[in-house]
């Protein structure tokens, strides 16, 4: 994908204006890292109750709120994996017990119900969050308890935590691809929009330096707080500043949507002279929209429901099976729903749901053939992914207009640190100068 801009000095320079504690602490220097087992100050994980017959995990989703939109439906594609595991004999020989709670579109909720369930539930692991400023809310609780959680929705990167494996895409697996395809098919001039928090924010100044080294021009950007439908400020700025068209970059997330795409269709900017190409819109987001609004504009993932795979068409077949002939997969129900696999395959190769530092050595390496195609879990936490742009059609489902041949390896960080000798965000990988202290 692009490297064509220095990734490396934008990761580790760029970034730094956002200011964020979890940022400084997660990628401390080799020399100052601690064994995440042996940290001053690290709680040992409670004793969970993988006994008997059954396994707990927890589920942690926006079930109300602005974001209830989409994270419920990914809530859906969890239990469906559950319910899969169960019936063909569960883990370890145990029954998986899914404990749910609301994270409200609320942060501070967000953390508090991470450490209800690990505290009071006594969950061996947690599904959970879709926003990046729901992840970096519950960071600190799963650093605190050296606990784990599997988180499934594209992100910004820059994020370093072993507390943490991330089944969406990393920046060069979803954004920087999109913006290169868009340069090559519909135009130079890029105005962006975006919900106020960190992941569009983070995204959008890797698309800024992204297309100065490329050629293209940003012309705008504008941001809505999350769950804000006052739109028309924003359009009135595309209209004023491509007045013969140009490329929207869309990263709102949640209930904005909805007022966005019927607002700009009112106002006339349609998609073959305003093409918006979507990182947080997919099939479920368009069914509720309305696909008349979003018909002809594009969203880049690394699964849609029309991917042809054996295992899509199973896994489409037995989502509609379980919750209606009307509903749609997407990206982040894909990916949610792959976890919850990628995690049972861990815990059997470790032979203990327990042992939380058994289980992440053994997650990484684990292969699955997914609906997306095969995954294999990197050191660094993230999965290899097929990158697709598609296109909204009039059934509400998305044409792959474009495709990666097969995976693409995973850049949270620039992967090789020549300086230190050592691997960027590697778990796998110690410091020969240090030993027993994880390469950062």
């Amino acid at each position: 994908m692009s490297n064509r801009f220095d990734r490396r000095k934008f990761l580790l320079y760029g970034g730094a204006t956002l200011g964020s504690s979890i940022f400084l602490k997660a990628c401390q220097s080799p020399d100052t890292a601690t064994p995440p087992e042996t940290d001053p100050g690290t709680e040992t994980p409670p004793d969970t109750t993988a006994t008997g017959d059954t396994i707990k995990v927890g589920i942690l989703h926006s079930l109300s709120g602005t974001m209830a939109i989409s994270e419920t439906t990914v809530v859906d594609a969890e239990n469906l994996a559950i319910k899969e595991i169960n019936a063909a004999g569960g883990v370890l020989g145990k029954q998986i017990e899914a404990v749910t709670e609301d994270g409200a579109s609320d942060w501070p909720t967000f953390a508090e119900k991470a450490r209800k369930l690990i505290d009071q539930d006594e969950v061996v692991t947690i599904f959970g969050c879709w926003t990046s400023a729901s992840r970096k809310a519950v960071l600190p609780v799963f650093e605190e308890k050296n606990h784990m959680l599997w988180y499934p929705v594209q992100y910004e990167g820059q994020e370093c935590s072993k507390n943490i494996f991330y089944t969406g895409a990393a920046p060069n697996q979803q954004i920087e691809p999109a913006v290169d395809w868009l340069l090559e098919n519909k135009g130079k001039e890029f105005f962006l929009v975006g919900s106020d928090y960190v992941f569009p924010r983070t995204a959008n100044n890797i698309i800024k330096e992204q297309l100065k080294a490329n050629g293209g021009t940003t012309v705008g950007e504008d941001y809505l707080p999350l769950g804000n439908t006052e739109v028309t400020p924003i359009i009135t700025k595309i209209k004023q500043a491509l007045p013969n068209g140009g490329v929207i970059f869309n990263s709102l997330n949640g209930d904005s949507n909805v007022a966005f795409f019927k607002q700009i269709q009112a106002a006339g900017l349609t998609p073959d002279k305003y093409p918006v190409m979507s990182v947080s819109v997919a099939e479920e987001e368009v069914r509720q929209i309305g696909t008349e609004y979003l018909v002809g504009h594009y969203a880049a993932w690394n699964y849609f429901q029309t991917v042809d795979t054996p295992a899509n068409t199973k896994f489409v077949e037995a989502f509609k099976a379980e919750y209606g002939d009307d509903r749609v997969t997407n990206d982040p129900m894909e990916a949610a729903y792959i976890m919850v696999y990628l995690w049972k395959q861990a815990v059997e190769k470790a032979g203990t749901a327990d042992d939380l530092e058994a289980v992440r050595a053994a997650a990484v390496g684990q292969t699955l053939e997914a609906p997306e195609g095969t995954v294999t879990m990197s050191g660094n936490h993230h999965i290899s992914k097929t990158v697709r742009i598609g296109e909204v059609r009039d059934d509400g489902l998305f044409d792959v207009v474009s495709s990666t041949d097969g995976p693409i390896d995973p850049i949270p960080w620039n992967q090789y640190v020549p300086e230190t000798k050592g691997y960027a965000c590697d778990w796998t990988k110690t410091d020969v100068d240090n030993p027993g202290k994880y390469k950062i």
